[in-house]
């Protein structure tokens, strides 16, 4: 599949990648969730996952290198990250066939468990010996969802939140699982011929306003609770995820 640049316009293109490195800035997250969830809205799943590649993989790269952490991380979540491949590799599949209304449906669906969850599920603490087990299986699932859906979120944030991670590890581990999920996701679209050089060109495009964006958001970060901030950014994914899980049922 190709996207044709009449598919998006350059506004719409900048104004989704400013407010998502916005988001991110803020809150060390949301790029790819936000990116998803807006272009989603205008566009197939298949092309916003297409023009999102670039610019996420630029800046998780950037952010899972910011910190001192990211060799003992590495050699501690190897097992989640070979599911996250493995899981996106197996079913990329999805979001290249589907009907993209449909596809469009179940990424709103993701959008508002993960909103529903990030308000109101309870915490919880993953203990080392679960670790070893939940690992692998937390990674098959993060891939699954991000190979049918193009959202990176669920269960990877969860999950990483609930080990015993600074926040400067944390921040650094999400990196790590947003840059394995990214460049999984690229291979995959590749194989089935759904990321070619006219998508990469325009996914490229987005990385100066994601990148003005993310040095808003830190800027305002300093300013405003960035707690709050989040609450509002998830109430936000919830309309958007509901719009979007609906709008088969409204045509």
């Amino acid at each position: 599949m190709d996207i044709a640049t009449d598919d998006i316009s350059l506004a719409l293109l900048f104004g989704t990648f400013v407010l998502a490195g916005l988001v991110k800035g803020v809150t060390g997250m949301g790029l790819p969730t936000v990116a998803m969830g807006v272009l989603g809205a205008k566009m197939s799943p298949l092309a916003a996952a297409a023009l999102l590649v670039v610019p996420s993989l630029v800046t998780n790269i950037w952010q899972w290198l910011d910190g001192p952490a990211r060799g003992p991380l590495t050699r501690r979540l190897w097992p989640m990250m070979l599911g996250i491949v493995a899981g996106t590799l197996a079913v990329t599949v999805v979001l290249v066939r589907v009907d993209p209304l449909w596809s469009g449906s179940v990424l709103g669906g993701v959008l508002i468990t993960y909103a529903l969850y990030a308000l109101c599920g309870p915490g919880f603490t993953t203990s080392a010996h679960r670790e070893r087990r939940w690992s692998p299986a937390v990674g098959l699932g993060t891939g699954l969802v991000t190979g049918a859906t193009g959202v990176f979120v669920v269960p990877a944030e969860p999950y990483l939140q609930s080990l015993a991670l600074t926040r400067d590890e944390l921040v650094q581990a999400l990196g790590l699982s947003f840059t394995v999920s990214t460049i999984a996701l690229a291979i995959g679209l590749s194989l089935h011929g759904a990321f070619r050089l006219e998508a990469a060109g325009l996914s490229a495009l987005a990385i100066v306003p994601a990148l003005v964006g993310m040095w808003a958001g830190q800027a305002i970060r300093q300013r405003i609770s960035p707690a709050l901030f989040r609450r509002c950014f998830l109430v936000f994914l919830l309309l958007l995820g509901a719009e979007l899980a609906l709008r088969p049922l409204l045509r």
